[in-house]
């Protein structure tokens, strides 16, 4: 189920009654307010205060059914408690069963929910403000694919370019007694015929991506290479990218490419 499919059945979720435990957890370890496990305490208290309000107002049967979900909460994050992201997203609930987890790399405000309905509202801000996305990075020798939500990289995909290039084969049958000087039309033609290869390998990579962006769910395509790669790759494309950025990142590890692209 893509996220905006996600995020629709939890607003139609209804339990009937007080059950729903929902979690958003700011995990940032560069946020000076999570230094020394911050969200540790944050995450406790913040369960401690939902727990005495059911203590004190004797809702014995909405307090057994929070603690059970508070239980299966705890464990999960603790389990996750060294992959934790910027931030972790839970919707819980035992009756009817609920059970919808999200880390994430994009910033989280930490607030605590017991509700007959899961409290949506801060993850479909976020998931607006960082939607499903494609990031695109052409360059000469690829063409590199990030497949992202919630700024967090779903898949990482790199497609070659084999210029296959006949003139360059046509060298090799120069006569080995001769002049090896490649004069400036061969040059030339060379240049041409790449680029033209080249061209043809962004076409065909364009409408793959067109395909990905049907297939995946994303609403955005954002686009990222050196200023004339990054151009004529945008061209291919039917709709205008949500942003061009005239920068190489091929070599960059996912986290820099979000940060440079979608944090901008």
């Amino acid at each position: 189920m893509g996220l905006s499919k996600e995020i629709q059945a939890l607003k139609d979720y209804r339990s009937g009654d007080r059950n729903v435990l929902s979690v958003y957890l700011n995990t940032n370890p560069g946020d000076p307010d999570q230094l020394n496990g911050g969200w540790k305490i944050h995450l406790k208290n913040g369960l401690k205060d939902i727990e005495k309000s059911l203590t004190a107002s004797e809702k014995d049967t909405e307090l057994k059914y929070f603690k059970e979900t508070k239980k299966k909460v705890m464990d999960e994050i603790d389990n996750n408690k060294d992959d934790l992201h910027k931030g972790a997203v839970i919707f819980a609930s035992e009756n009817p069963p609920l059970w919808s987890v999200h880390y994430v790399q994009v910033p989280v405000k930490s607030g605590f929910h017991w509700e007959d309905r899961p409290v949506v509202e801060q993850f479909e801000y976020m998931y607006k403000a960082y939607p499903d996305a494609g990031i695109i990075l052409p360059s000469f020798g690829e063409v590199r694919i990030l497949d992202t939500s919630m700024g967090f990289v779903k898949e990482d995909m790199v497609y070659s370019f084999d210029p296959n290039l006949e003139v360059w084969g046509e060298e090799k049958n120069m006569d080995p007694t001769g002049p090896h000087k490649i004069g400036s039309s061969k040059v030339d033609l060379i240049e041409s015929r790449l680029k033209e290869n080249l061209q043809r390998f962004f076409k065909g990579m364009g409408a793959n991506v067109e395909k990905m962006k049907k297939e995946r769910g994303w609403k955005e395509i954002h686009v990222a290479g050196e200023t004339e790669l990054a151009i004529a790759f945008a061209e291919t494309l039917r709709e205008k990218p949500a942003s061009c950025i005239y920068k190489n990142l091929n070599n960059s590890k996912p986290h820099i490419i979000i940060n440079q692209v979608l944090e901008k």
